[in-house]
């Protein structure tokens, strides 16, 4: 019988991997041990190997397709073998949840059925000249809009360029215009109530029009909403009262010092800088228009004389307009940072987060390193010199050691040492294991190491896996001081910035110095202040006088 390969499980956050590239197509031979596809998961791309000798009878993913762990990628038989019977022996599980799916699908398609009422849809309404307008979104943040006043009631005759009605929204009260021309035949939404961004607010056409369709559709999908909002309607007198409160001051500037344009005409006015008091408009009631802004041309200015001695002063020079041009690119979240994003989400806002800032004079170390880089193999790095200096403070204090379980904490007795490693997409986190056995130099040579497979996405889960601290190091970028999201399961993570020439008191002088701060997130629930304050006076001993490190 033929075998069904699934996306497999390649590390311990892996919810679904991406199918970069495929090495065998259908028909190709294929043995155990050949490589089938790279999958990207969110922290390397891997190799997907075959445990089955045969043919590759179907491909079911195709290149860059995300796929679920667990899900059917491809099958692998005999040559010229039905594969379909094991394919629907795999997806016999999801047929149940597909067939109890339909029947509601059937339940939307009769409620959708006789939402025309009889009448015309929008689509045929829209050909015999009837438009439908709607709540149009305002503001990046509106959700509804409140119709403070409407300018026309049905019946009246409207023009494409007239408004129909002023709209509060959460930032300011706006006009809404019709672009449309005939007859006013439906409000939808009286003045003082609010509706929802793309809701029906007002039907313009032929009059005459049977627009029963769109009433029908509109009312049977607003219904629900109506009765759910029916206990605020105690309310609406006082909404009501607050925006009628607040308008005049936009209503009174509008009759009066507010010269009255359409919205298309101040903002090509405003673009051209032309000063809207001076324009004639031709639309009902002197209302300026787009043709208006478009045919103007300004009068030229009278001579003045020159401005003698002790005269007023100039006026106020004009700002010119500047029009930029809104321009972004986008693209898809990568499996790496869509883990980031997932597992650093859970770690803030599971774990109480607190943070101690300690300053070490770093002077000593500094001289350590560099009369252990005149001899050492490899050069070591004030980071090497941290996670070291972090090891052997951790022997000290398990308690800091430690990772919540829910019903019991863990105190680590190993010290395996989390690394941040910034890559392209995101952050990776590989462990230099057992670090407060192991010489500054071997430290060194492993970070290094992990560094180059990181960059070339070559690290595996045995890499990453089974930290119990962390350590996050943005001194190389100048960075102050800083703090860390916990890297779960750990208890706390320490963050290092950049060593500082600053003064300092010595000896009741005032000096030069190094001064380098460190920052230690703690997850509260396993790690109390005072505990993470004497952990971290460990480390600024040990930073301090290095030479207890080799010691």
């Amino acid at each position: 019988m033929a075998d069904v390969i699934k996306m497999p499980k390649m590390s311990d956050t892996m919810t679904e991997g991406v199918l970069a590239k495929w090495h065998k197509k259908v028909g190709d031979k294929v043995k155990s041990g050949d490589v089938l596809a790279e999958v990207e998961t969110d922290k390397a791309t891997m190799d997907m190997e075959s445990y089955w000798d045969g043919t590759l009878l179907y491909v079911g993913v195709e290149e860059g397709q995300a796929v679920p762990v667990d899900a059917i990628m491809a099958v692998i038989g005999k040559e010229g073998e039905d594969y379909k019977a094991a394919l629907a022996a795999e997806q016999g599980a999801e047929a149940p949840k597909a067939e109890s799916a339909a029947p509601k699908a059937e339940e939307k398609k009769e409620e959708a059925a006789p939402a025309q009422g009889g009448g015309l849809s929008e689509e045929e309404l829209a050909a015999k000249g009837v438009t439908v307008i709607r709540m149009p979104l305002l503001s990046d943040t509106m959700t509804e809009g409140v119709i403070a006043e409407w300018h026309k009631k049905v019946g009246d005759k409207v023009k494409d360029d007239d408004v129909l009605a002023d709209v509060e929204t959460d930032k300011a009260t706006m006009e809404v215009m019709g672009y449309a021309t005939g007859t006013l035949l439906h409000i939808g939404v009286e003045k003082g109530q609010a509706a929802k961004v793309n809701g029906i607010i007002a039907i313009v056409g032929p009059e005459g029009t049977d627009i029963s369709g769109i009433l029908a559709g509109g009312a049977q999908s607003t219904k629900p909403k109506a009765e759910s909002e029916a206990p605020k309607s105690e309310e609406a007198p006082k909404t009501t009262a607050d925006a009628g409160s607040s308008a005049p001051v936009a209503q009174s500037s509008s009759s009066d010092s507010r010269v009255k344009a359409s919205p298309l005409a101040k903002k090509i006015a405003k673009e051209k800088g032309i000063d809207l008091s001076q324009v004639a408009g031709s639309a009902e009631g002197g209302r300026i228009i787009k043709k208006d802004i478009e045919n103007f041309k300004p009068a030229a200015a009278p001579q003045t004389e020159a401005p003698k001695a002790g005269s007023a002063p100039a006026a106020a020079p004009v700002i010119p307009t500047f029009v930029g041009e809104v321009k972004f690119t986008e693209q898809p979240v990568s499996q790496m940072r869509k883990v980031i994003a997932k597992r650093l989400s859970e770690s803030l806002f599971t774990a109480p987060h607190f943070y101690l800032t300690i300053s070490i004079d770093m002077d000593n170390a500094m001289a350590a390193r560099t009369a252990i880089n005149a001899v050492a193999p490899v050069k070591v790095s004030f980071n090497d010199i941290v996670i070291k200096a972090v090891a052997v403070a951790l022997k000290k204090h398990p308690a800091v050691n430690s990772s919540w379980g829910g019903d019991k904490i863990r105190f680590n007795e190993h010290t395996n040492i989390g690394v941040a490693i910034a890559v392209e997409d995101g952050l990776l986190v590989p462990v230099v294991r057992f670090a407060d056995g192991k010489s500054l130099s071997h430290i060194s040579a492993e970070v290094k190491d992990f560094g180059a497979k990181a960059k070339a996405k070559k690290l595996q889960p045995s890499d990453w896996e089974g930290s119990t601290f962390t350590v996050s190091n943005l001194g190389m970028f100048g960075i102050d001081e800083f703090t860390s999201i916990i890297n779960s399961p750990d208890g706390a993570i320490l963050s290092v910035g950049a060593i500082q020439q600053v003064p300092v008191v010595k000896n009741g002088a005032i000096v030069p110095g190094n001064v380098m701060k460190l920052t230690l997130g703690c997850d509260h629930r396993v790690v109390d202040g005072a505990t993470g304050a004497q952990f971290l006076q460990t480390l600024k001993g040990l930073l301090e006088e290095p030479i207890r490190l080799l010691a």
